[in-house]
């Protein structure tokens, strides 16, 4: 059996914060634990870090994830995001709608949400809806991704 890979989402302090919100956006989820931070009295290493998160381990629609509360020292930017395959447009438009917190940075089916983590919101078909240049064009003008709109394109 291959060695599952987990992905380990470091926030500054909302750790969770962020796993109840993504685990009523997305079916079948859960927390599965939580570990905090020992009293800060204990261990000069984790002041200011008393009852946080030090981590953290939820599903997410059958996805396992690890988190934890890390601090300030690393964001989160697009140089990676979670992807989400969407199977019509009312599943795209629900997590697109949850999800969505800076229309700055929305293009082509990306977004980033509130804690500062990309989500690619995808029609799980996108591979056969890009059947040619216009729907290319189409997808580069699009925020979210509106499927009757690349079907029709060209």
């Amino acid at each position: 059996m291959p060695t599952p890979i987990t992905p380990c989402l470091w926030f500054a302090d909302h750790a969770e914060e962020a796993m109840a919100f993504y685990c009523e956006i997305f079916p079948n989820s859960r927390i599965v634990s939580v570990e905090r931070y020992p009293d800060e009295s204990l261990d000069p290493h984790y002041a200011g870090m008393s009852g946080k998160v030090i981590n953290g381990i939820f599903e997410l629609n059958g996805s396992r994830f690890i988190c934890l509360d890390g601090g300030p020292m690393f964001q989160f930017n697009e140089a990676i995001s979670l992807t989400v395959s969407c199977a019509d447009q009312a599943e795209i438009d629900h997590y697109w709608t949850s999800l969505s917190a800076s229309p700055d940075h929305e293009r082509c089916g990306w977004l980033k949400d509130k804690y500062g983590i990309s989500w690619q919101i995808l029609p799980a078909n996108l591979g056969e809806l890009m059947s040619g240049e216009a729907q290319v064009k189409a997808l580069m003008g699009m925020k979210k991704i509106v499927i009757d709109d690349l079907v029709n394109a060209g």
